[in-house]
């Protein structure tokens, strides 16, 4: 799909001068050096350095720690587009766990023929061991990490949903903080909305959704794989911003269905999961028997109702890049509208035309392995060579 860049502070290439409600922002990069902008850049660059605000790229040959990207030119959304954002994200995120909470029960929307079974049950992402299992109040996907691509004032299209172990919140947090610091005077011109609250507002939803029976404050954990994860910083962050324990797996144990955290002073029962751990790596005795990162027993103590998990296992079923280019049909199916976001195009590989097309296409168009997440497994054809097209 040909996707036209839209300039948000200028907006529309015929347009003369920048939006009206970004006439500041435009005024304030134009009086500011280049030289200025360049030192308050490095700045931010050289603290998130210093406090290890970093990521690695799995695979690729250069793995080594990277800071997160920042830009000291703000992207700003006026609060009515962010309005209108909102009730399209909300649409697809309840469409997502009405989907999840269907497909591992019912399956309604197999039988009526909207979706292949096919591409259900040959999927590795779909998990056949937790089928007919409820997450606590019903919840499947708490967290949602849903990629946008912006085209034009109005008109905001998904390129793909996350809804395994999104990551990055953490970022979006540390640069607003390094952009306060940086740039006081731009947060005197416009009237920004905190984000701050994060923190706050998902220790809430974990606590939301504590299983029946464990009062005002259930005992909330993270649990991690370990330092040598490329999101740890995150994980520590998150754990640390919310005032709860930073867990691992060895730190857990399973007694009679329920899960407790080993503590200098005894065990402690341990209610709600926030795991960045893969579904793969979570129980061994369940997923993989050769991981050392999941807790035995996890799984049957989350089928019997003693602890809640965020996000619930066998969530990458909905983000499978295949059921994908489904989205706008099962957002049909479960809210009986319209959907207020749509997908970019795409074509389904599975389909000899789509595949034909495809290939023929390659140096023009994103591909992506259906059941990968992180970027893993991509073609970003524009910027390929013909080596590595021809080698993909």
């Amino acid at each position: 799909m040909g996707i036209q860049a839209f300039d948000e502070i200028m907006g529309a290439a015929s347009s003369e001068g920048a939006r009206p409600e970004l006439r500041a922002l435009c005024q304030w990069l134009d009086e500011t050096p280049n030289d200025e902008l360049r030192r308050r850049q490095q700045a931010a660059e050289t603290t998130f350095r210093q406090l290890g605000i970093t990521f690695a790229v799995y695979g690729e040959s250069d793995a080594s720690e990277r800071i997160i990207p920042f830009d000291i030119v703000p992207r700003v959304f006026l609060a009515d587009e962010w309005s209108r954002l909102s009730e399209g994200l909300i649409q697809r995120v309840e469409a997502i766990n009405a989907f999840l909470d269907d497909i591992y029960g019912e399956r309604k929307i197999l039988r009526d023929g909207i979706l292949p079974p096919d591409l259900i049950f040959g999927n590795p992402q779909f998990r056949p061991e937790i089928a007919g299992m409820r997450p606590t109040h019903g919840v499947w996907a708490h967290i949602c990490g849903i990629d946008l691509v912006r085209t034009g004032p109005d008109e905001f299209f998904v390129l793909e949903d996350n809804a395994r172990t999104p990551s990055g919140v953490s970022y979006m947090l540390e640069n607003r903080e390094a952009m306060v610091r940086l740039c006081p005077e731009l947060f005197a011109k416009f009237r920004v909305a905190a984000v701050d609250s994060y923190p706050d507002m998902l220790l809430e939803t974990m606590k939301s959704v504590s299983p029946r029976g464990c009062g005002q404050n259930p005992t909330c954990v993270v649990l991690t794989p370990g330092h040598y994860n490329s999101a740890y910083y995150e994980h520590s962050f998150l754990a640390d911003s919310m005032g709860i324990e930073l867990v691992e797996a060895a730190d857990l144990v399973v007694d009679d269905d329920i899960v407790y955290m080993r503590t200098i002073a005894g065990r402690v029962k341990v209610d709600v999961i926030y795991r960045r751990v893969d579904d793969d790596y979570l129980d061994p005795l369940v997923f993989r028997p050769d991981s050392m990162l999941g807790v035995p027993g996890l799984i049957a103590a989350y089928a019997a109702g003693n602890v809640a998990i965020l996000n619930a296992p066998g969530n990458g079923i909905a983000d499978d890049k295949a059921i994908y280019s489904y989205m706008p049909d099962i957002v049909r199916y479960y809210s009986g509208a319209e959907p207020k976001l749509k997908n970019v195009e795409t074509w389904r590989c599975r389909e000899p035309e789509a595949l034909s097309y495809v290939l023929d296409h390659l140096h023009e168009l994103v591909v992506k392995l259906v059941d990968g997440s992180g970027g893993y497994g991509m073609l970003v054809g524009p910027t390929a060579t013909k080596a590595q097209i021809e080698h993909f």
